[in-house]
């Protein structure tokens, strides 16, 4: 992990809040020439602190209009049990997000689905997945902050 300064917190604040930001432009924002903006861009990509850069996209406008987090339990804990859901779990595009999480459930997902019915159809997925002991569903009424920048200091 390499020390950050406070132009690379500026550099990763106006990237997070506009990733199609070009070098000058970015340059310009940090009070930096355009090289040297570059090359720190350059250094925070390869120290692995900027993993990539991608579109937002609105689910609602691409018919999936319904966010549903679902907590699901496992019958077996162990190694072999967690690397065979988590392979199952990566196969299904409407989980945008699946953490493993501590407290009643072993794992959370964020799922996207069209409607009601559609959450039924990968509801019944997800009830055949390896190890699946208990699922609860949480559905998302209003999502009142989302993709938020993440909080950066300097070191």
């Amino acid at each position: 992990m390499i020390a950050l300064d406070a132009i690379d917190v500026r550099i990763l604040n106006a990237l997070q809040k506009n990733g199609r930001l070009t070098n000058v432009e970015l340059a310009e924002q940090v009070s930096l020439s355009a090289s040297p903006c570059l090359r720190r861009v350059r250094l925070l990509e390869e120290a692995g602190i900027i993993t990539g850069y991608r579109a937002q996209l609105d689910p609602a406008c691409l018919g999936l209009g319904m966010s549903v987090f679902v907590d699901l339990r496992l019958s077996h804990h162990n190694d072999a049990a967690s690397d065979e859901f988590e392979a199952a779990i990566l196969r299904l595009n409407n989980v945008i997000n699946c953490y493993l999480v501590s407290g009643s459930a072993d794992y959370r997902l964020e799922v996207l689905v069209k409607d009601l019915q559609g959450y039924e159809v990968l509801l019944r997925q997800l009830q055949c997945l390896p190890h699946v002991k208990d699922i609860q569903s949480n559905f998302v009424i209003r999502s009142v902050k989302a993709q938020a920048p993440m909080p950066i200091a300097a070191s």
